[in-house]
């Protein structure tokens, strides 16, 4: 059994290794964490030690195969209790994550398979990203930056990049949600900002920065 600590370490070498994909160094999950890197190495060799990560001295370290399951159902019970927020307890999209991040710990492997069953088995999080199935599995749907699309393309918003609260809130004010129908209508050369049409009634210009972090699929 792991430390809700060690669950949290994780967790955030499982996404800075792109799922394991690459090595990833002590300085990087320094930052990541908010730590200093010497509780950075500490904390990798315990989890080297129980066989959840692979460490090699100048390359860095990556999750094994039984860390990534253990990363894997972390981030399962997070996004089930962010949806289970959203869905029933009527939390905004900019609030549960910090809820989610206690919930996430809890031991009980019947009460999220119970959870699963109560929420009808999400696909995705609140805000678009995919939820692991209790084998780790998860189904990823293609999704394009908005700005990386032509004037004309229409889509509907999947996923957003930025989950900090004050993006979210700023989508909520211009009426931009998880699911919304658009068309981006417009787009200005010198700074990259675009006019978009959303549910084909509402008009809104955004900024590069903005149309970067919301991501559609046709």
């Amino acid at each position: 059994m792991l430390s809700f600590a060690e669950e949290n370490y994780l967790k955030a070498i499982f996404h800075l290794s792109d799922s394991g994909a690459t090595e990833v160094s002590t300085n990087a999950i320094s930052d990541h964490m908010s730590t200093k890197p010497a509780s950075v190495s500490d904390m990798i060799r315990k989890l080297d030690e129980k066989g959840m990560v692979t460490y090699k001295k100048y390359y860095g370290v990556n999750i094994s195969k039984k860390g990534k399951m253990m990363a894997l159902q972390v981030i399962r019970k997070h996004r089930l209790w962010e949806v289970f927020l959203v869905d029933k307890l009527k939390f905004n999209w900019d609030e549960v994550h910090e809820v989610a991040e206690q919930l996430e710990h809890i031991r009980s492997g019947l009460l999220i398979q119970r959870l699963d069953e109560f929420l009808d088995y999400p696909k995705v999080d609140p805000h678009g990203d995919p939820i692991p199935d209790e084998n780790g599995e998860m189904a990823v749907a293609k999704k394009t930056p908005l700005d990386k699309v032509e004037v004309g393309v229409k889509g509907k918003i999947v996923a957003v990049n930025d989950e900090g609260s004050s993006f979210l809130q700023y989508l909520d004010k211009i009426g931009i949600y998880l699911g919304a129908r658009l068309e981006v209508t417009g787009r200005v050369d010198f700074d990259g900002s675009m006019e978009i049409l959303i549910d084909n009634k509402q008009k809104v210009f955004i900024s590069r920065e903005v149309s970067q972090n919301i991501l559609i699929t046709d």
